[in-house]
């Protein structure tokens, strides 16, 4: 007989009774109102909602940048909930890998400096950096490109970079908030192949927030969400 426990652990991510709760003045705002969810290995999933339905708000507690009014929150075995503010840093350079609307690269670093950075900061030696890193950014057309800076960039292949960097260290998954809302349809739609068969070549679990309808088209998995609540969670 399977318990509860040793379902939890076969998941690398979950979620039980996930509230949380903004104060504006003397009104409560419930963003999330228990939500209950888990994510497993290799997923490309979509969270859907109109503005305000608490999408955002989970991407932000999955990604240990906020923390919940109730809940817990389990991530590859840990119980993040109620880590500090130092504990949950050290956690995200560990276990998370994020892609930005705002693409969110250094400037005065170049291309592959950019896509080495979480690397970098874990202390992985220099040669292993390239040997993960130099690949990726070949296999994303950016080869000839990695000594360029941000600014030397177009849109797309700055957000190339950033998906480089997201999974070079390999992480639990990547956490992508709206990452095609600055590029047009048809690099949005370039970049999320990409990200499909990044997702698919090397097993790195992706969860988006987005209203994008392209992003929703490619996720093999999409959780609607409604006043902060949970409303489908649709398997394809």
């Amino acid at each position: 007989m399977t318990t509860e426990q040793d379902n939890q652990n076969s998941q690398p991510i979950f979620t039980r009774g996930l509230a949380r709760e903004y104060r504006q003045g003397a009104i409560a705002v419930h963003a999330l109102r228990g939500v209950d969810l888990a994510f497993g290995s290799g997923e490309f999933t979509a969270l859907v909602g109109p503005s305000g339905s608490g999408k955002s708000t989970l991407l932000n507690l999955l990604g240990c940048l906020d923390t919940p009014t109730a809940g817990s929150i389990h991530i590859a075995g840990t119980d993040v909930a109620g880590m500090s503010r130092a504990q949950a840093a050290e956690f995200r350079l560990q276990h998370i890998g994020f892609v930005f609307q705002a693409y969110n690269l250094l400037p005065v670093l170049t291309a592959y400096e950019n896509a080495e950075y979480t690397l970098l900061l874990r202390g992985v030696a220099k040669s292993e950096r390239a040997a993960l890193v130099k690949p990726l950014l070949h296999q994303v057309g950016l080869g000839d490109m990695m000594h360029r800076r941000p600014h030397e960039l177009s849109g797309g292949q700055q957000q190339r970079v950033a998906v480089v960097r997201a999974i070079a260290a390999k992480p639990t998954f990547v956490l992508a908030d709206e990452p095609t809302a600055n590029l047009d349809s048809e690099t949005s739609s370039a970049l999320l192949d990409l990200m499909s068969a990044l997702n698919q070549e090397h097993g790195v679990s992706f969860i988006f927030a987005s209203h994008d309808p392209l992003v929703v088209e490619r996720a093999t998995r999409v959780v609607r969400l409604l006043d902060g609540r949970v409303v489908e969670d649709e398997r394809r």
